[in-house]
């Protein structure tokens, strides 16, 4: 270390034990001065308490043993040692404080500014074993929160207060029960050294502990009357309650104050003030602050369901940044409220103010209720209205319809279309007249009316209970009849004799005291007089047909039901079958609609004589025709028979007849053995016989009935008679089953393939001809030839001058 006066200190060393200087040996003895070393190439030197005389600037040296130094071997850093003036002086907070209340925890923090040092406060609590860091200011002019606290310091639930000569405040607005705890300051002192932030000195003291007492124990809810309300009541009586909240700090708490009967919540008014009543009737319950923790409710008119059981229930909250926080909740003593009941008492009249004078006349029944005593102001009237048919009968009467206490339309069942439909009304003209209307009587109408009035009285929570019900004395209503008549005639228009045929009945309707009426027409169907009825198909009065369950899906596309009249509907049947034999009759219901647009309803049904449905099933006839294009052609033509089937009669469907078709062959005209030559089945498949002829055959079918058989390229074996066989297949009008008729068999034909000599002769001549004529012809020019090449080298003389010499010495 260098002094001020560049005067050396040798401190300490790692590797010379006695390096260190006189003055100092004794700190590092006691560990007071000492090395720690970090690495194999760090070391690091610790001094525990420094002191003013150990300013300087520290050196670090290496010694190197080698030959050529290649670096630094030595740095230094200077250390400046200030007194310790920092200073930490807090005020000791409240011992005990109400949720709600605000907290201030003042801290004092200075320090003797010798050097450019910096100050940081901060304040910290602990609960149980864990201890929470709340805020800190600076170093600098920061501030910074604990995680647990940044929301409520966001909200503004805490505040940091910077004051004068060194004091600073932390306040902490509406305490809650975990803020309980032991709250610290600390004062820090800095320095910045290469813009960072180096501490040096820190002091910390304990500023006392704090507890936060839970609302739930100091509040308390308690109920009254105020002696000019009894809580003996009569109906129509007002009924005040008085609720009292107090509490610690009752000021810094929100209050939600509701009133509970017997259980169900009448009415609250919430922190902010705001009155929610839940009670459905006019005159509904009241409630009021009179003062602070004051609240009395009332309730006026009270009736019979309004006693029992009344509680007072109060919430406090505290705000807790941007939330609400609940802290307690406290329900007071109940309070049993009585209220004598007196049976309200009325009379009734039922008269008619419309009476109808026959059928389809409107009506008007009025039902008045007067001398109403006992009858509280919020009570309400309903009533109903019910129809006996029987005059005297009221053991099972109709109910027409009735309103509720609420106002509310119950329909009966028996009137539930009329009444929607407009043409019964039900209404209340007054509070104590009630109507029942009909815009047009019908014959069902007719009987006894009564009406029944029930009182009901309201509860604060806008609970209806019936009080008393009163029954008016029976009102005829009856009118002269006249009741509908209706006939229906059936009559058969056309009659099926055989299967597969179409059959027609037409039903004509005739009518008295019935006006535009409409009709629904049910074609019904039997096998015998005694056999179960079946529908076979409806037509309903806006003319929409349905197949009725007795009807085959089969079926279906044979039946047709029109209205041919107004007062007349055909029925058709076609292709009738075995299974279609029986008896058929139409029900007629004639209907009225009460004005246009409405709805149709039943008047009268009838039901016509019965048409019965027989016929034979005698099958099909055919006739069958076989002729040739040719009876006679020559070898190598093509001859084409035609076998042609008709249909004597008339068959439904054109695709319910088929064929199965054989041709034969005899060589001999008359008879003899026949030969099966090809044969196409009633599917449309040929199949052909083997044959040793050169010639060929085919089978196809160019029309319903029409076949054709062609022999290609005949020959003289083709000579002979054909003929053909024939099956039919038709579906059975009465069974629906395929049924195999008789087989047809055709009249004979004679096919000739004729002999011609010339036409056999010509061709053999005409080849034996050419080809002599050829062989001559190459006879004359190989002869030529020879005579020309052959005959000059064998016979011709020769001249001398050919002969050769012959040598002198062999002559």
């Amino acid at each position: 270390m260098l002094k001020e006066n560049k005067r050396q200190v040798n401190i300490i060393s790692t590797f010379e034990t006695d390096f260190t200087e006189s003055s100092l040996r004794s700190r590092v003895a006691s560990g007071d001065i000492a090395l720690q070393r970090l690495q194999d190439n760090a070391v690091e030197l610790r001094i525990k308490a420094v002191k003013p005389q150990d300013s300087g600037t520290y050196q670090c040296r290496t010694p190197s043993t080698d030959m050529v130094a290649t670096g630094n071997y030595e740095a230094q850093v200077k250390l400046t040692v200030i007194p310790n003036t920092l200073k930490v002086s807090p005020q000791a907070p409240p011992q005990v404080l109400p949720e709600g209340s605000d907290l201030v925890l003042s801290c004092n923090v200075t320090r003797d500014l010798t050097h450019s040092t910096y100050l940081s406060v901060s304040w910290s609590v602990k609960k149980a074993a864990s201890s929470e860091e709340l805020l800190t200011f600076g170093p600098g002019e920061g501030v910074t929160t604990g995680a647990d606290l940044a929301q409520r310091f966001a909200d503004g639930g805490v505040r940091f207060v910077p004051g004068g000569n060194g004091v600073f405040e932390l306040v902490i607005s509406r305490l809650v029960a975990s803020d309980s705890g032991v709250y610290s300051c600390t004062g820090t002192e800095w320095t910045s050294e290469s813009r960072k932030w180096v501490r040096i000195v820190q002091s910390v003291v304990e500023m006392g502990r704090v507890t936060v007492t839970p609302t739930d124990q100091s509040l308390t809810v308690k109920t009254s009357s105020p002696s000019s309300s009894p809580l003996l009541l009569y109906p129509g009586n007002t009924l005040t309650l008085l609720c009292s909240v107090a509490g610690d700090n009752l000021d810094a708490l929100a209050l939600e104050v509701g009133w509970l009967a017997d259980g169900r919540e009448l009415i609250r008014m919430d922190r902010s003030g705001l009155v929610i009543s839940n009670s459905s009737r006019g005159a509904g319950p009241s409630l009021e602050r009179t003062g602070a923790g004051e609240y009395r409710l009332r309730l006026r008119e009270v009736s019979g369901v309004d006693g029992g059981v009344y509680t007072c229930k109060t919430r406090a909250f505290v705000k807790q940044g941007g939330a609400w926080l609940q802290t307690a909740e406290k329900t007071s003593d109940a309070v049993t409220v009585k209220v004598l009941e007196i049976k309200p008492n009325f009379n009734l009249t039922l008269k008619a103010a419309l009476a109808p004078n026959t059928t389809g006349d409107p009506a008007e029944l009025v039902c008045h209720v007067s001398a109403i005593t006992h009858l509280p102001g919020q009570s309400r009237l309903a009533v109903k209205w019910e129809h006996a048919a029987r005059p005297g009968d009221t053991s099972n009467p109709t109910v027409v319809a009735s309103l509720d206490a609420h106002g509310n339309l119950l329909p009966g069942a028996a009137y539930a279309e009329r009444l929607k439909s407009g043409l019964v009304v039900l209404s209340r003209v007054q509070s104590n007249t009630f109507k029942l209307r009909f815009l047009q009587m019908q014959d069902v109408d007719s009987g006894e009316y009564v009406c029944t009035v029930t009182s009901w009285s309201v509860s604060s929570q806008g609970d209806v209970t019936k009080t008393s019900e009163y029954k008016s004395s029976p009102l005829p209503v009856q009118w002269v009849r006249k009741d509908p008549v209706i006939d229906v005639a059936a009559k058969t228009d056309r009659k099926a004799s055989v299967g597969g045929a179409t059959f027609k009945m037409s039903c004509e309707v005739f009518t008295k005291n019935l006006d535009e009426p409409g009709y629904s027409v049910e074609i019904q169907w039997q096998d015998d007089p005694e056999g179960d009825t079946k529908t076979i198909m409806t037509l309903n009065p806006d003319n929409v047909m349905q197949h009725g369950p007795g009807t085959e899906p089969s079926r279906r596309d044979a039946l047709v039901l029109t209205k041919s009249a107004a007062t007349e509907f055909q029925f058709r049947l076609e292709s009738v079958q075995l299974s279609d034999k029986g008896y058929y009759w139409c029900k007629v219901t004639a209907f009225k609609k009460q004005k246009p647009g409405q709805t149709w309803t039943k008047v009268k049904s009838s039901e016509s004589n019965k048409i019965k449905l027989d016929f034979q099933e005698n099958g099909l006839s055919f006739s069958i025709k076989l002729q040739s294009d040719s009876s006679s052609i020559f070898p190598m033509e093509t001859s084409t028979m035609k076998c042609s089937l008709t249909l004597l009669g008339s068959t439904s469907q054109g695709g319910d007849v088929a064929y199965e078709v054989r041709w034969y062959f005899s060589r001999l005209r008359g008879g003899g053995a026949s030969i099966l030559l090809a044969s196409i089945n009633r599917f449309g498949v040929v199949s052909k016989a083997n044959r040793n002829s050169s010639s060929d055959i085919s089978v196809e079918r160019n029309d319903t009935g029409d076949f054709l058989l062609s022999i290609h390229g005949t020959q003289s074996s083709d000579s002979g008679e054909y003929q053909c066989f024939v099956t039919p297949w038709y579906i059975s009008a009465s069974t629906g089953d395929w049924t195999e008729s008789g087989e047809l068999t055709s009249s004979r034909v004679f096919l000739t393939v004729k002999f011609a000599v010339w036409d056999s002769l010509k061709l053999p001549l005409l080849y034996g001809g050419a080809a002599s004529l050829g062989v001559g012809l190459l006879s004359l020019l190989l002869g030529l030839l020879f005579a020309r090449c052959c005959g000059r080298k064998n016979g011709l003389p020769i001249s001398r001058g050919q002969i050769p010499l012959i040598k002198g010495g062999l002559d």
